[in-house]
Parts: structure tokens; C-alpha cells; sequence
């Protein structure tokens, strides 16, 4: 680029110092002209010469050298020569005799130029060859006293072409001189743009910066993870089609970061990261922004976003796997305790007693009866997921019990959904009431079956202080050493209500409680229960 601008920069200084030499020489050559033919009107006009022309006109015979060489036009002539310094000026009549010359052997003779248009009254400045050499020449008629439209003769006036461009080389020295200093900053003007090029594209060369564009174009667009860069000022420089898609906003490269128009949480994570994720409308996104730097020249930061709201989805279902996990595998552990007692009762021949520890057994159900009010719940995996939410909840002083409104007339079908917004909401039920010291601890869950839409509603009711801040239950947040709430401290409650939105349900706070009453949510889950199957236990049938 620097060798491109400096020939450009020739180029053009070469063609305006050869349009400046032409119209110098242009000049020049007008100045002769002009020069010539204001001299020759001036000798023209002159009186003596007009009356001594028409005279010598007027005689019929040609005049001879020797009188006109000491005659008066010669010795006028002569000085207007001197004192004009001009090459020539001639005095013809009209048929072309010299009447004056510079060269006196030249007397008497016709002129070696047409006469002809200054005979005919009209002026004529041109360049022509003579006796004397090639000259600016002005031919003047000169007319008789008192006959302005008469000519008698003619006045030729003429400069050498040496003489003409005697001022050519200085013309051509102050040419030499500028297009010197217009190259000189043309190469400084060149340098610095180098210099500033290279410091905007990193040393990059053009080549390089149109295969980033590509590789940066390619890698935006197919990627899942959104990127924005923000320079060491705080503009946009990066704002990709991923980052549009996750925080819901277009943001122009070239615009304040200050101005997104994304809120307060987002406009900060950008700046400074959420790597605990943020809740943007019903996503769960996490952003990592780590500073941007080349060689030791700081170029601001790069805010990598990702969408981890399915992630997290999944991590709650499986928890909610997890513990009916669990609780199947105590169930199953209770299960063979039972056989053993039962098939020991049998062995010792107590058959009596086998039939009735096994009648007693049948009557308590598959879960242990501790948790108040679970018989209410029809379902296997509801029955053993509470049942095993309960023993993690005794074991934090909570007391699990199920409402006595309490009323399923279907089975559950979708395990995963469920048991994840179930075991959210039964979580931080349980943690809000074991964090109050005085007073009994427990947590209540009511299940509610609505047959039309083979939906399950769910209330949880807990014994703790309440929800402080109702507004921000559902923003996902880091947790401090400090923080108190217990509600909505995580990303929980967010993945639940988008678990349930997803499905057309949704999670929401009944009662924010307060002043020594706890809070108690509620959700609505569609199409998660269906009808008992024919090898299912209905409510009220016998084993």
C-alpha cells in the first residue's frame, strides 16, 4: 500500500508539473506575443513613420539601400530595437519593400514573409522563419496620414524564441522545487498512514484481515455459543446472531454497551460474567468474559454466552430420578427385611403368625407410615418420591406431610417433568423451614389431579419466615456467604417454571408470607397424568 500510494503520488505530481510547464510555456509565448504586437502599434501609429510610409508608398520607383541606411526609419527602428530589446523591427510599404532592417544589406528588398493580411488591415501575431531566424512575430498595417483605411505599409516586430524563453529555466527550477516538496509530504503523508494502518489492524495486512472476516463470519454463524466483544471504551464491536437469539436483542456494532437495550443484570453479566448464570426471560444463560489482548496492548473483552437452560433441565430431572432412585432401593431394602421375617416365621413352622405379620405388612403399604398423610397418594413413584423427600427432610429437622385436600384419581406419566418441579419446590420449602430455629419445622404438599387436562396441580406450604423480595424469587442468582434468602437463591425455581411453561403450565407464588408465615407456591403441570393402567392398583381395590 505505502509503494501504491507513493507511485500514485508520482503520478500525479508528474502530470500537474507537465500541466504547469505547458501553461508556463503557454504563458510565455503569450507574453512575447503581446509584447510584439503592443510594440509594432506603437511604431505603426507613430506619425513620422506614417507619413515617411505613404510617402515612399506613393514614389513608383524602389528606393535605394544606400539612402535608406542612413534614412530616418532606419535610425527609428534602430532604437526602438535598442530600446525594447526586441529582434527585429521592420518597416515595409506596400509592396513588401524593407524600408528598415536590423541587417542594412537587407534594404531595399521584399520581406521573405507574407504581407498580405497587414495589407489587407488586419493584425497578425505569429511564429515564423525569416532572414533572421524563427521568432514570436506581430505584423501591423500602417496606414497613410488622414486614411485610416488605407494601408501603405507594414510594421513587422519580432522576438527571438531564445529570448522568449529565457525565463523557462527559472519556470522549470520552481516546478523542480514543488513537486520536490509535494513528494516529500506525499512520503511523510504515506508513512504515517502506514503507521496509523498498522496500528488500527494490528499489523494485519489486507489479505489477513479479509480471511478473519471469513473465518470470524464462519465461526459466528456456526456456533451455539454467543459472543460480544466490547472494546477498551465500552462500544460494541461484536455482537453475534447467538447473542441476538439468547438475551432477545439486537445490538449494532458501534453502539455503547451502556445502551443495550438489555436489562441491568445482563448489561453487567456482559461486563463482568455470570459464571453461575442469569435468568433472561425463561432461559438459564451463563456468560464467561475473559480480557482480550495482543502482544502487550489491551483490546477489551469477549463475553462468551451459553444457553444452559435444557442442561440444567435435565440435571433436575435426573435429580428427581435420583432420589426416587433412592427411594426405591430403601424400599426394596425394606422389602427383603420383610421376606426374611416372613420366610423365618415359616421355617420355625409359626405359619400362624407368618400370615399375620404378612396381613399387617399389606396394610401398611410399600412406604413407611411416618409421613402423615401419604397414604392419600395413589401413585407408586409420587408415594416413594415423598417418602424419600421426607427422610432427607427428617434428617434436617422437617417434618414431610402430605394435605389433607390431597386427591389423585390418575397416574403419573411423566416422571421426569414432574419429579423435577415437585423436588425444586419441596426443596426450597424444606430449606426455608429448617432455617428458622424456634417453633416446629414442616413442610406441606398437596397433589391435585385435573382430569380435563391430565394435569397435576401442586401446592407447597412451608413453616418458614416467608419470601422477603416476591419480585425476584425467579431470578437466578449467585449465592453469597451472606445471602439469607431462601427462596429463589439458585437456578431452582427459574428451570421449574420454564419446565412447566414449556409443557403450557406454570409455577407461581401463592402466598409470600411473612411476619412468622411461611410461603406457599403453587404449580400446574398439563399432560403429565393419564389413566391407571389395567395392571395398576386402583384407590379402594383389594391386593
Amino acid at each position: 500500500m505505502l509503494v501504491l500510494q507513493l507511485v500514485t503520488q508520482v503520478c500525479v505530481v508528474a502530470a500537474c508539473a507537465g500541466v504547469f510547464l505547458f501553461l508556463g510555456v503557454q504563458q510565455l509565448r503569450a507574453e512575447a506575443e503581446s509584447s510584439a504586437l503592443n510594440i509594432a502599434r506603437s511604431v505603426a501609429t507613430t506619425p513620422d513613420v506614417r507619413e515617411l510610409v505613404a510617402d515612399y508608398s506613393a514614389d513608383p520607383g524602389t528606393p535605394g539601400a544606400a539612402a535608406l541606411q542612413d534614412g530616418p526609419l532606419q535610425t527609428y527602428a534602430g532604437a526602438v530595437t535598442s530600446r525594447t530589446d526586441v529582434l527585429f523591427v521592420v518597416i515595409t510599404d506596400d509592396h513588401g519593400i524593407r524600408l528598415a532592417h536590423p541587417d542594412p544589406d537587407r534594404l531595399g528588398e521584399v520581406v521573405s514573409t507574407s504581407f498580405d493580411e497587414a495589407l489587407a488591415g488586419r493584425e497578425v501575431v505569429t511564429w515564423e522563419s525569416g532572414t533572421l531566424g524563427e521568432s514570436a512575430r506581430a505584423k501591423v498595417p500602417v496606414y497613410a496620414p488622414g486614411a485610416a483605411d488605407r494601408p501603405v505599409g507594414e510594421v513587422s516586430v519580432g522576438f527571438e524564441r531564445a529570448s522568449v524563453f529565457r525565463d523557462l529555466p527559472a519556470l522549470l527550477t520552481g516546478i523542480a522545487v514543488a513537486v520536490l516538496i509535494a513528494l516529500v509530504l506525499g512520503a511523510v503523508a504515506a508513512l504515517l498512514m502506514r503507521r496509523r494502518l498498522e496500528r488500527v489492524t494490528l499489523g494485519l495486512q489486507p489479505e489477513e484481515l479479509a480471511a478473519l472476516v471469513q473465518t470470524q463470519t464462519a465461526v459466528f454463524e456456526s456456533a451455539d455459543e454467543g459472543v460480544v466483544a466490547v472494546d477498551p471504551d465500552g462500544v460494541v464491536r461484536v455482537w453475534s446472531d447467538a447473542a441476538t437469539r439468547m438475551l432477545g436483542v439486537r445490538v449494532e456494532p458501534g453502539s455503547a454497551l451502556a445502551d443495550a437495550p438489555v436489562d441491568r443484570a445482563a448489561r453487567e453479566a456482559l461486563s463482568t460474567g455470570a459464571p453461575s448464570g442469569i435468568a433472561v426471560g425463561d432461559r438459564i444463560i451463563y456468560i464467561d468474559v475473559r480480557p482480550v489482548r495482543r502482544g502487550s496492548r489491551a483490546l477489551g473483552t469477549a463475553a462468551i454466552l451459553r444457553d444452559r437452560t435444557d442442561l440444567l433441565a435435565l440435571t433436575e430431572r435426573l435429580d428427581g430420578v435420583r432420589t426416587l432412585t433412592d427411594a426405591l432401593r430403601a424400599q426394596r431394602h425394606e422389602f427383603a427385611n420383610r421376606l426374611h421375617a416372613a420366610s423365618g416365621l415359616l421355617d420355625a413352622g409359626r405359619g400362624d403368625e407368618a400370615r399375620d405379620f404378612l396381613r399387617e405388612v399389606s396394610g401398611r403399604g410399600a412406604v413407611d407410615p411416618r409421613v402423615a398423610g401419604l397414604d392419600a397418594v395413589t401413585d407408586p413413584v409420587l408415594q416413594s418420591f415423598l417418602g424419600a423427600m421426607a427422610e432427607s427432610a427428617r434428617e434436617r429437622g422437617v417434618e414431610l406431610r402430605v394435605g389433607e385436600e390431597t386427591l389423585l384419581r390418575s397416574t403419573l406419566r411423566e416422571v421426569e417433568d414432574s419429579l423435577a418441579v415437585l423436588g425444586n419446590l419441596v426443596g426450597n420449602a424444606v430449606t426455608a423451614a429448617a432455617s428458622l430455629s424456634e417453633g416446629p419445622s414442616w413442610v406441606e404438599v398437596t397433589l391435585l389431579d385435573a382430569v380435563e387436562e391430565d394435569g397435576l396441580v401442586v401446592t407447597v406450604a412451608d413453616s418458614g419466615a416467608g419470601i422477603a423480595d416476591p419480585g425476584d424469587v425467579f431470578a437466578a442468582r449467585t449465592r453469597s456467604d451472606t445471602d439469607t434468602a431462601v427462596h429463589g437463591h439458585g437456578i431452582g425455581l427459574p428451570l421449574s417454571r420454564e419446565i412447566a411453561r414449556r409443557r403450557g403450565g406454570e409455577v407461581w407464588i401463592i402466598d409470600a408470607g411473612g411476619d412468622g408465615i411461611g410461603a406457599v407456591f403453587g404449580a400446574r403441570l398439563p399432560g403429565v397424568m393419564g389413566p391407571a393402567g389395567p395392571g395398576e392398583i386402583e384407590e379402594g381395590e383389594d391386593d
